[in-house]
């Protein structure tokens, strides 16, 4: 047995300890995963891993990552043989958990940069059935490229069409042998797109119109909406647990315990996928509107919602802002009384949904920084907010009080002055803070809070130029009869 005080890595502790955790190595190769990240490995493959133990899907990954900066990523899951520890903690129910399992679904490691033949010929498996990927937006994006036979292809959708026309060769154009293929960046029809960018580069290597119908006909590119807070490695608590646990695991992985997955597909894929078989809570639909509507809404325009306020007073987390009995009611009552009545959507269901936000904004394990929930606020309230203002006033013939307020508050926010290169703000105690924004955005904002120190504008004038500045919201928010007298009723008060 390992002193331990003196933990051995992963691979060593597996050897020298008889392990329970289930492996799923040995399985055939199903899925092509494009991205090694603490995301995809906090919530899909942790899925599957959860979906072999139970004997439904018999299934292993082949992973790589997307650009040649994840080398390092690659290697040290090679090193350990694709295994890592995956911690998940919170709550859930309103009982604190934590639970760990080591996941064992990689049965190959693959760098594309330096391994590119080795990759496309994953595509000439006959078990493979599914590719997914987490690129990031930025990944997910169409790059005109010249295709030169041989060598390795920086984009993300330009890989995927140099792979898919390797298994369309290989399975001379086979129509069994498409693909099921689940983006899951953050994007509104993820699918849609990659599917697009796929045909863009077809059209672009000129290669065979059968190709391009065997694409469009065979292999279903879905959208999808990837639903968990995946926190990766702990720094701060990693030697103790390591200690505790009696092995090192430099992958070492944490993730909450809510997990939710919408794709827009036929229930009957779930034959092929078995999520929900497995009790994991994921939905197959018709529509995933409804479910990007409401965390947009709801959780992210929460996050939005308490961020400038939570700055402003002094909080620095969402789990500060939680605790605290009266800003913690104060969200409630919004999301109840405002935000939930502005949707269209059955109101039980979007009130279980907020509930299950509220608890996951008190996981005691999630440091969220507002600060982080701030960069670019202007744009983040137009998608998040403003929604629910219009909606409400269309509905009420008047406004939602509590979102005008946290209005206020994003202009009290960008009171701002610059300082050398920064642009720095003042809570309401005087401490300072920073603001990280479009240059363009900060310069204008920076420049009404000068004229209104000099007496240049009064503070009407001040918010009407902000409520009517079309780069920031597209259209002319004093036409929201009462909205500008009702921000600077709150405003007055914040200065």
């Amino acid at each position: 047995m390992n002193n331990i005080h003196s933990p051995s890595n992963l691979l060593q502790y597996k050897r020298e300890n008889v392990i329970t955790e289930y492996s799923g190595q040995d399985y055939p190769v199903k899925v092509l995963q494009i991205g090694e990240g603490n995301f995809l490995r906090g919530f899909f493959d942790w899925m599957i891993h959860e979906c072999n133990k139970q004997g439904n899907f018999q299934g292993s990954i082949v992973v790589t990552q997307p650009r040649s900066s994840g080398k390092a990523m690659i290697e040290k899951l090679a090193q350990q043989d694709g295994l890592y520890t995956l911690l998940i903690r919170g709550l859930q129910n309103g009982e604190k958990i934590e639970h760990k399992e080591i996941i064992s679904v990689f049965s190959r490691v693959l760098n594309p940069y330096e391994e590119w033949q080795a990759f496309l010929e994953i595509a000439c498996s006959p078990t493979l059935e599914f590719i997914v990927s987490n690129t990031t937006e930025a990944g997910l994006s169409y790059q005109a490229y010249t295709w030169k036979e041989g060598e390795p292809i920086a984009s993300f959708p330009g890989k995927l069409t140099a792979f898919l026309y390797k298994r369309y060769t290989h399975f001379n154009g086979d129509q069994t042998k498409g693909l099921v293929i689940l983006p899951c960046e953050l994007l509104d029809r993820n699918g849609d797109l990659l599917k697009q960018y796929v045909l863009q580069h077809s059209k672009d290597w000129r290669l065979p119109s059968d190709f391009m119908d065997w694409v469009e006909r065979d292999n279903l590119f879905l959208n999808s909406l990837v639903d968990r807070i995946v926190t990766g490695y702990p720094k701060k608590e990693s030697e103790s647990l390591f200690v505790e646990w009696g092995y090192k695991d430099l992958l070492l992985n944490t993730a909450e315990p809510y997990h939710f997955w919408a794709i827009e597909g036929d229930p009957e894929l779930d034959q092929k996928l078995p999520l929900k078989k497995s009790g994991l809570n994921i939905e197959w639909v018709q529509d995933l509107t409804p479910y990007q509507v409401r965390k947009v809404r709801i959780l992210n325009g929460s996050h939005t919602f308490i961020a400038p306020l939570g700055i402003l007073y002094g909080i620095d987390t969402v789990g500060e802002w939680m605790c605290q009995v009266e800003t913690h009611r104060f969200l409630r009552e919004t999301v109840e009384q405002e935000i939930i009545p502005s949707l269209e959507f059955d109101r039980k269901e979007m009130m279980n949904y907020a509930e299950n936000v509220f608890e996951r904004f008190m996981n005691p394990f999630v440091q969220h920084r507002l600060e982080d929930i701030s960069l670019n606020s202007i744009s983040k309230f137009k998608v998040r907010l403003l929604p629910t203002i219009e909606a409400f006033y269309e509905k009420n013939h008047g406004l939602p009080d509590n979102v005008v307020r946290a209005f206020a508050a994003l202009i009290r926010f960008y009171q701002i002055e610059k300082v050398k290169q920064n642009y720095v703000g003042k809570r309401f105690n005087g401490e300072p803070y920073f603001v990280q924004e479009h240059e363009q955005t900060l310069s204008f904002i920076c420049e009404q809070w000068s004229l209104y120190k000099k007496k240049e504008l009064s503070l009407q004038n001040l918010i009407e130029q902000f409520l009517g500045n079309q780069l920031f919201w597209g259209k002319d928010l004093n036409q929201i009869e009462g909205l500008s007298s009702s921000i600077y009723n709150h405003l007055k008060e914040m200065i």
